[in-house]
C-alpha cells in the first residue's frame, strides 16, 4: 500500500502528534508499505525510508513560536506525483485543509485524525473566544469529508460525536517502554532539575509552554510548600510570561530536552504534574508512567481514562489549590510513593506502540474497503438507472 500522510507538524518538531506519527511510520515501513509525508518544510527529507515532502512555511503573527504551512496548490502536485492508495490528513486545519480538498477532488480514499483541541483552546484567548462555534463548524466540515475519523481518547470521541463528526474511532495510545524507563534515573540530572536541592520533593512538567496548558496554576503549590521543587521542561510562546509568574519560586526552566536526556529527566523526578484540561490525550502522561513516575493531574476526560487514582497517580479538581496540595501530600509516605511508581511502570508496559500502529493499518484497510463499497454501490445505482 502507498500512503500519503499530510500533517501540520512533523520532525524535527517534538510533540505528541509527531511521536505518534513516527512510531506508525516505523511500523508501516517494517511491513514494506510505502509512505510519503507532506509536512511543513523544516529541512527533513526522509524518515525510516519514508519520503518527506516539505511545503513552504510561514510565521503567523499571532503565534511566532513555530512556522506553519498555509493551504497551497503544491499539495495537489505532490499527490499527483506520488499517486497514493490512500490519504491520511493529520489535524486538518491549514495545509491539511488543502489535503482534504485535493484528496476529495482527485478521488483518493481519505482518513483524518483529530489531535489538537483547538476549539477548547479558544477559551483561554479572550479575543478569539467568540469564534468558537465557527471553529467547530470549520473542523467538522473538514473531518466529515473523510470516510473515517480518528481521535485519541474516548472522552474526545464522545465530544466529537456530540458535535456531529462523522464515523469517529479511538486511535489507541502507546509509549516507547524501552526509551522511557526507571533505569534512566540520574543523580546528576536530579541535581540539575532541583537546582542543587535533590533532597526536596521534585515535580516535573514536560510540554509546550502555552496559556492553555495552565502551568501557572502550579504556582500556589510552590508557595504553600518550601520543600517542593518544580522542573519545567519544554518551550513555547508563554515561556517569558511563565518565567515571570514563577520568579522567586523553586522552579527551574530547562528548555527542550530530547532522547536520553529527556528520559533521565522523567526518571529522576518524584512525580509528574499535568495541569492541563485541554488535551485530547497527553502522551507525556504515559511517558512519565513508563519512567516510573506517578502522575498528579487535573481531572479531565483524558486524564481520568489514563490514571487510576491512588494507584498510578492522583487526580485533583482543576483550579482547586487545596485539592492539588492534598494530592501531593498523598505522596509523603515513601512506601506509598514507591508502590505507585511500580504500579505506574507496570501499567505503561501494557501500551507498546505496536498495537496502535497495527490498529492504524487496520483503519487504513477499512477506509479502502469503505471506498470500494461506495464505488460498488454507485456503479450498481447507475446500472439500475440505465435498466
Amino acid at each position: 500500500m502507498k500512503i500519503a500522510i499530510i500533517t501540520e507538524t512533523f520532525l524535527p518538531s517534538t510533540d505528541g502528534v509527531v511521536t505518534r506519527l513516527t512510531e506508525a511510520i516505523k511500523y508501516l515501513r517494517k511491513l514494506n508499505h510505502d509512505v510519503v509525508v507532506i509536512a511543513p518544510d523544516l529541512g527533513v527529507k526522509e524518515y525510516k525510508g519514508a519520503v518527506v515532502e516539505g511545503v513552504k512555511t510561514t510565521t503567523m503573527p499571532f503565534y511566532r513560536y513555530r512556522p506553519f504551512s498555509l493551504p497551497q496548490r503544491k499539495v495537489k502536485n505532490l499527490l499527483e506525483k506520488h499517486d497514493p492508495d490512500l490519504v491520511h490528513v493529520v489535524n486538518p486545519a491549514l495545509v491539511g485543509a488543502t489535503g482534504v480538498y485535493y484528496a476529495e477532488k482527485l478521488g483518493y480514499p481519505l482518513i483524518a485524525s483529530y489531535h489538537t483541541h483547538v476549539p477548547k483552546y479558544l477559551d483561554y484567548y479572550r479575543l478569539y473566544r467568540p469564534l468558537k462555534p465557527v471553529f467547530w463548524s470549520y473542523f467538522r466540515k473538514l473531518h466529515n469529508k473523510a470516510s473515517l475519523n480518528l481521535c485519541t481518547s474516548q472522552a474526545i470521541k464522545d465530544e466529537l460525536d456530540e458535535k456531529d463528526f462523522y464515523n469517529v474511532h479511538v486511535w489507541k495510545r502507546g509509549v516507547d517502554i524501552e526509551g522511557y524507563h526507571p533505569g534512566f534515573q540520574s543523580d546528576k540530572m536530579r541535581e540539575r532539575l532541583s537546582d542543587g536541592h535533590p533532597e526536596d520533593k521534585l515535580l516535573l512538567f514536560v510540554g509546550r509552554l502555552a496559556i492553555e496548558k495552565e502551568i501557572h496554576k502550579l504556582k500556589p503549590l510552590l508557595e504553600a510548600r518550601d520543600d517542593v521543587r518544580l522542573a519545567i521542561v519544554g518551550d513555547g510562546p508563554a515561556r517569558k510570561e511563565l518565567e515571570q509568574v514563577f520568579s522567586g519560586t523553586n522552579t527551574v526552566f530547562t528548555g527542550f530536552m530530547h532522547g536520553e536526556e529527556l528520559a533521565q529527566a522523567f526518571a529522576s523526578a518524584d512525580a509528574f504534574v499535568f495541569p492541563s484540561i485541554t488535551e485530547t490525550l497527553g502522551l507525556v502522561i504515559l511517558e512519565s508512567m513508563a519512567s516510573g513516575l506517578p502522575v498528579i493531574a487535573a481531572k479531565s476526560g483524558p486524564t481520568m481514562e489514563q490514571i487510576n487514582h491512588g494507584k498510578t497517580g492522583l487526580l485533583y479538581e482543576n483550579g482547586n489549590t487545596d485539592s492539588m496540595i492534598k494530592a501531593l501530600e498523598y505522596l509523603e509516605d515513601k512506601d506509598k510513593l514507591n508502590e505507585m511508581k511500580l504500579n505506574a511502570r507496570q501499567e505503561a508496559e501494557k501500551f507498546s506502540w505496536t498495537r496502535p500502529s497495527k490498529q492504524l493499518l487496520d483503519f487504513y484497510n477499512e477506509t479502502l474497503r469503505m471506498t470500494d463499497r461506495s464505488e460498488q454501490l454507485l456503479m450498481e445505482t447507475r446500472e439500475k438507472t440505465n435498466e
